[in-house]
């Protein structure tokens, strides 16, 4: 499990088919569920036009009938949002994230074509690109194919004879990259950074989350009969028993019984119990762990971080599970992870249930831009290279450095001068700033794929051979020391985090483009949008998970007593104030979906930080900035802000993700954060007793 954060987490892209990765954990922010193939009829409307960001402020973004100091997220976007459709083939669209996806999936699109012609022959990877490619396009081939590049997967399951063989079977279909039940892979210990340990994790649910079994009301009730049915449906199209759907409902709800709540994972001190095989064993002797363990190669003596206690104990219980309702599970787990490169009758069934359910979407996205997420999921670092070349230049690098330099060095001006740290605290604070390692727009060396197999004779099976290819590669680091170079997203990627396990940030080329950053937009609102985002990434160590890892990246107690209470209080303040805020309003407002304060703490906190951060370092770096047309540098940096983050949202999507995702809405990460900077008031006169005026500010860094 890795404790990195996203920027953007569930509200990024997430719009995935045909990928070579699992389903994520259950700890991870689910994105939009993954949408299938592109169904015979009706074809998809054409996709949003996407137009070149301006370079200052966007007038026409712009609500003027609305007072900045009542509802600046409508002041800033409520045009936008009026006059920008959500395109049928999403649950969501933003003026940032879906705008520079679209441009990146473009370039990714015209990379692989060119592949697939012939063209840049020499480039590294080139013939793996251009067979995974044209594979995930031909969908004649896919449609003749039918199950069987799944049928070395359901002959494994087919051997499951007693329930003592489940071990075993989910350790082979590991081994063919299919990851039913449980996750298992490697990750940094959290007590010795320097070292990569196995990582053992609940899974083996069908739905986003653990709760969605056990909520109570109407629309929970609906949610499990649709799965229940969906379920049915994709298993009589295997040719399996329908009715079987609801024994798997049954072992699902066992399984979410003993899941950890995001909540919980969001505590690093719950999430961290590092053991032998030996001891995890004895922790859950009715599942095989051992079987499971060895059987993936992993060394009998390696030490294992068992996430999830009870999770890891309610395996045993599946031994009083009838094999034959075993192999079923088993066999609609491989159904659901691999939907995306099936035949049409499971992609259609696939995408109606998640968008009547899930993620509102009316239409199945093109089929390339499909293909180009899947080849990105499976060869990110190899397409990568080539994105690169189109996209960033040196400059680009460079230039970021240096504006997170800035930044850094307000940071560390905040920690030398914050009264309520002493100064025992303070060192330790100021030492972790100066180690935090920065990674913008890609690897000094590339990933390395020359053993991962990829053909031109079937789509399903090579998303699968890249699968396989990944699940080893992370095994094989178990007991071996940390290559802090590595990547974890391709270059492409729109998307910013941090790490405090590895004490990093990470830009990759994908959102260091406009309007996040824009060479030719004024500095003001250059600072409020990506600089907003390095102050929110550097924030994150400091944070109220990431503040319990120290500077090189271990957990620990570095902080006193007196301050981790300062800290507390702090943090408190920002809990009730996002309880307060509705994240989807309902007629009803016993049914009106409210922010979790508790879910979203880290990156509230994360936000408030780094737009203050960002704003301290422009003004800094630009004290006598002129004004830009009808409004000042200061009303440019709120404005850049809030613009890059204009949403239209499904309510479906919009449920799912107040549920699941540790973001708050776009709506209050923009409201929330200005209300507590004076800085903000004083640059739009808003006065004492505005809705954008906190009386009762909230303030952590």
């Amino acid at each position: 499990m890795s404790l990195a954060r996203s920027f953007v987490g569930a509200l990024s892209l997430g719009i995935v088919a045909c990928s070579a990765s699992p389903r994520p954990p259950v700890d991870t922010p689910i994105p939009m569920p993954p949408a299938p193939a592109e169904a015979a009829k009706p074809p998809p409307p054409p996709a949003l036009p996407v137009k070149a960001a301006p370079a200052g402020v966007d007038a026409n973004a712009i609500d003027t009938s609305v007072s900045p100091c009542d509802d600046f997220y409508a002041y800033a976007c409520g045009s936008w949002m009026k006059s920008t459709p959500i395109p049928e083939d999403r649950s969501s669209w933003s003026r940032s994230f879906h705008d520079i996806d679209e441009r990146n999936q473009k370039v990714l699109k015209e990379i692989l074509e060119g592949y697939a012609a012939g063209k840049n022959a020499s480039d590294p990877y080139a013939k793996k690109l251009a067979d995974y490619w044209t594979t995930c396009m031909d969908e004649e081939s896919i449609e003749k194919g039918g199950l069987k590049p799944l049928a070395e997967a359901f002959a494994t399951i087919d051997g499951l004879k007693d329930s003592k063989d489940l071990a075993a079977t989910v350790r082979a279909l590991y081994a063919l990259g299919l990851h039913p039940l449980v996750g298992f892979g490697s990750g940094q210990d959290y007590k010795d950074a320097t070292q990569v340990i196995g990582q053992l994790d609940q899974g083996g649910l069908g739905l986003p989350d653990r709760d969605y079994y056990f909520d109570k009301g109407k629309k929970p009730d609906e949610i499990r009969a649709a799965y229940v049915e969906h379920v049915g449906k994709m298993l009589a199209l295997a040719g399996l028993e329908s009715e079987s759907a609801k024994t798997i409902m049954k072992i699902e709800t066992q399984l979410a019984s003993a899941a950890m709540t995001r909540v919980e994972r969001r505590d690093p001190k719950k999430v961290y119990h590092r053991m032998t095989l030996k001891q995890l064993v004895k922790l859950a002797p009715d599942f095989g762990f051992e079987t499971f363990v060895t059987g993936l190669n992993v060394a009998a003596d390696a030490p294992i971080n068992v996430v999830s206690l009870n999770s890891a104990k309610k395996l045993g219980d599946l031994k009083k599970e009838k094999p034959e309702d075993l192999r079923v599970y088993l066999k609609w787990h491989v159904l659901q992870e691999r939907a995306g490169s099936l035949p049409k009758a499971f992609v259609e069934e696939d995408f109606r249930f998640t968008s009547q359910n899930l993620s509102g979407a009316k239409a199945i996205l093109p089929r390339w831009k499909r293909c180009v997420k899947s080849t990105e999921a499976s060869l990110g670092e190899a397409l990568g290279q080539g994105f690169v070349k189109a996209t960033f230049g040196p400059d680009g690098k460079a230039e970021t450095l240096a504006m997170i330099g800035e930044i850094e060095a307000i940071m560390q001006k905040d920690l030398e001068q914050i009264p309520w740290m002493d100064d025992v605290t303070r060192k330790r604070a100021l030492d972790k700033l100066h180690k935090v390692k920065n990674k913008i727009g890609y690897p000094d060396a590339w990933r390395n794929y020359d053993t991962l197999v990829i053909s031109r004779e079937a789509h399903a099976k090579n998303v699968l051979a890249a699968e396989a290819f990944e699940t080893k590669r992370q095994l094989a680091k178990i007991g071996k020391p940390l290559d802090r170079k590595e990547w974890y997203w391709p270059p492409s990627t729109v998307n910013a985090g941090y790490d405090p396990n590895m004490n990093e940030m990470s830009f990759p080329a994908g959102i260091l483009q406009p309007p996040f950053y824009n060479k030719k937009a004024p500095d003001a609102l250059n600072y409020g949008a990506i600089g907003m985002v390095m102050g929110h990434e550097l924030t994150h160590g400091f944070d109220d998970e990431g503040r319990q890892f120290d500077g090189d990246g271990n957990m620990s107690e570095w902080w006193t007593a007196k301050v981790n209470k300062e800290f507390d209080k702090r943090a408190s303040c920002v809990v009730k104030q996002f309880d307060g805020y509705v994240a989807l309003p309902d007629p009803d407002p016993k049914n009106e979906l409210k922010v979790n304060g508790k879910l979203t703490l880290g990156e509230n906190i994360a936000d408030l930080g780094g737009l203050k951060l960002s704003y301290l370092a422009y003004k800094s770096a630009h004290k006598d900035a002129p004004a830009v047309g009808n409004f000042t540098p200061d009303q440019q940096f709120f404005l850049g802000y809030a613009q890059a983050w204009c949403q239209n949202a499904r309510p479906q999507y919009r449920a799912m993700l107040t549920k699941v995702d540790p973001h708050s809405p776009p709506m209050w990460r923009v409201n929330g954060p200005v209300s507590n900077m004076p800085e903000f008031a004083s640059a739009f006169q808003c006065k004492a007793g505005s809705k954008m005026v906190r009386a009762d500010r909230c303030e952590v860094w």
